[in-house]
């Protein structure tokens, strides 16, 4: 019988690649780097063979979906920031069966999902910048799941994070589930960016005290009044994919019932205008 072991809510941002590459930002996320290091790390402690990652960089229209392939291997270049991220290299084994799984499991309870192998069908970097860390550490099995759904509603995606528990519980492996996702996410507007150091500084003092009330909600355990906001917070504070992640996380682990403690990982830091985090969910 498999079993969710391990569950996080982590940072993507771009400059976690710049960080380690020559150039005013080298360094400057090391932080963040460290923090998928050390999930990684607990992965590997507690026998992860597969991550399942929920993608607020996947965007969707109709349905949900699983990119389920056997094996993920290329190059990315960001369409979004083909200045930031260019000729990433990865190459990750999949999970088809439980990618399958899943898609079937959710179908089955009322959220219609579909489970694709192909080739042509590329992993987004919500899912590779994590994956490029933690690979380094612990090896896993990837399976992404789209999590940027624009005309999905979060009870919704509570049932895909409730198929993924249930997949995963009739499987025979030991998953890390990952929201990838920031906190809130209003970016810099153009003009505001540079003059505004926008790289390293949030665009909104109302999320960024949204953004630290909500971490120390989850640091007490207290998800039950955090799922009463989590609508208003992913409009009201921009929330990346409309926190589609975070409602598939919460799904899985058991939605309002759920109580654990989170640990921040890596403390709290503003990126182009957005609050971003590493936080382990204990299960």
């Amino acid at each position: 019988m498999g079993e969710i072991v391990l569950a996080a809510k982590m940072t993507h941002v771009p400059t976690l690649q710049m960080s380690e590459q020559e150039g005013p930002i080298k360094g400057k996320r090391q932080a963040a780097i460290d923090g998928h290091l050390e999930i990684a790390r607990r992965a590997k402690e507690l026998g992860v063979d597969t991550v399942i990652i929920c993608d607020t960089h996947w965007l969707v229209n109709a349905g949900f979906h699983v990119n389920s392939n056997a094996k993920f291997e290329g190059l990315l270049t960001s369409s979004e920031f083909p200045q930031f991220i260019r000729d990433l290299p990865y190459s990750h084994e999949g999970n088809p069966a439980l990618g399958d799984a899943i898609a079937a499991k959710a179908t089955e309870m009322g959220a219609y999902t579909l489970s694709h192998q192909l080739d042509s069908l590329d992993l987004e970097y919500g899912t590779l910048v994590p994956m490029s860390f933690m690979s380094r550490v612990h090896p896993m099995k990837v399976i992404s799941v789209a999590a940027f759904c624009t005309v999905h509603d979060h009870d919704e995606s509570r049932i895909v994070g409730e198929a993924i528990r249930a997949a995963v519980e009739e499987s025979d492996s030991k998953v890390l589930l990952v929201a990838s996702g920031s906190l809130s996410h209003k970016i810099w507007s153009n003009k505001e960016y540079a003059p505004n150091n926008g790289t390293f500084t949030i665009s909104s003092e109302f999320n960024r005290q949204v953004d630290l009330m909500v971490l120390e909600m989850w640091k007490r355990g207290d998800h039950a009044t955090f799922l009463k906001m989590l609508g208003d917070y992913a409009q009201l504070c921009c929330g990346e994919g409309s926190m589609h992640d975070t409602a598939m996380l919460y799904g899985a682990l058991g939605w309002d019932k759920y109580t654990g403690q989170c640990e921040v990982v890596t403390e709290y830091f503003p990126s182009s205008g957005t609050g971003q985090v590493n936080v382990l969910f204990p299960v």
